[in-house]
């Protein structure tokens, strides 16, 4: 089962990246040392697509270095 918006969204403010706001279902995040802000769409309760999983976890992995 995949992980729904919402976790994907804490897990981001758990790695430190600040939410931006946005137009709609849209949030953009953004982190001191990743250099693009990440956009999250669709409802909290909605379940991630598998691209924004991978999303989520590339700039997670980037923000640490």
């Amino acid at each position: 089962m995949p992980p729904k918006i919402r976790d994907l969204i804490k897990e981001l403010a758990h790695a430190g990246f600040v939410d931006r706001g946005g137009k709609g279902s849209h949030r953009n995040f953004v982190h001191e040392n990743v250099s693009e802000p990440i956009t999250i769409s669709g409802k909290l309760s909605d379940d991630a697509k598998h691209y924004q999983v991978r999303a989520v976890r590339r700039v997670i992995e980037e923000s640490k270095q």
